[in-house]
């Protein structure tokens, strides 16, 4: 089903979308609508334009794929399904994110993966193939993000104070650790011939979405970042 959605509010884009029969809905003229696809299960919703704040928030199953860039909190608390970014994405994508897969193509903004968290068989994954900004993975108790840097340009790989207070989950970076500027609170070490085929396995969906050589994106080297405490936050609130 093709919806134009120039003229419609959020509510009723998504009322829309759960009316229509079909399982796939095709948006255009997206400009900005806050929480498309909240909440949503069992829907193939492909958008052109750019969706506003929250796309995908508390996702339970459905796929959203973006032809184009997106706004902050791409996936707040996001908890079964997939969401796709052919473009670059704002601040706070993943925020709280229990479940499913983010897939960025292009830059995430500042704290990307703040509070991702993990559960049982729910290990979400964060997938951001150009760089990100400032505090990524703060706070992160549980899931994996992997920063790719595969855009090009001067900007550093992760901006500033990544991983801080970070007490669960992994971070896997496509750069020499000296490259990065972490926490006393995380340890970070090349990865390992495992974690590699770790890695693959989670690349593998994401390079065939977008195109990319898996044996390219693997060839460079890679640092990975776990906590090094069960309590991370003596060091920086009690006095020793």
């Amino acid at each position: 089903m093709l919806i134009d959605a120039k003229e419609l509010d959020h509510q009723t884009i998504n009322e829309v979308i759960r009316a229509c029969e079909e399982k796939t809905c095709t948006l255009t003229g997206m400009c900005g609508q806050r929480f498309v696809g909240a909440g949503m299960a069992e829907k193939e919703i492909e958008i052109t334009g750019t969706p506003g704040n929250a796309l995908g928030a508390y996702l339970n199953g459905a796929r959203i794929t973006v032809h184009g860039n997106a706004q902050d909190a791409v996936g707040d608390t996001m908890n079964a399904g997939r969401i796709t970014v052919h473009g670059n994405i704002g601040d706070a994508a993943g925020y709280a994110m229990r479940g499913g897969r983010i897939y960025v193509k292009g830059d995430a903004g500042y704290r990307a993966g703040i509070h991702m968290k993990a559960y049982k068989e729910k290990v979400p994954q964060l997938v951001i193939g150009g760089t990100a900004g400032s505090f990524l993975g703060e706070y992160q108790a549980g899931g994996v993000i992997v920063v790719l840097g595969l855009t090009g340009g001067k900007k550093r790989i992760v901006s500033n104070f990544p991983c801080t207070g970070m007490h669960g989950g992994r971070v896997f970076v496509r750069a020499q650790s000296d490259a990065l500027d972490l926490p006393p609170q995380v340890t970070a070490h090349p990865i390992t011939a495992e974690e590699k085929e770790e890695l693959r396995t989670i690349l593998l969906d994401y390079c065939e979405v977008f195109g990319y050589d898996i044996g390219m994106v693997l060839s460079a080297p890679f640092t990975v970042i776990t906590p090094d405490t069960a309590n991370p936050y003596r060091q920086m609130y009690v006095a020793n």
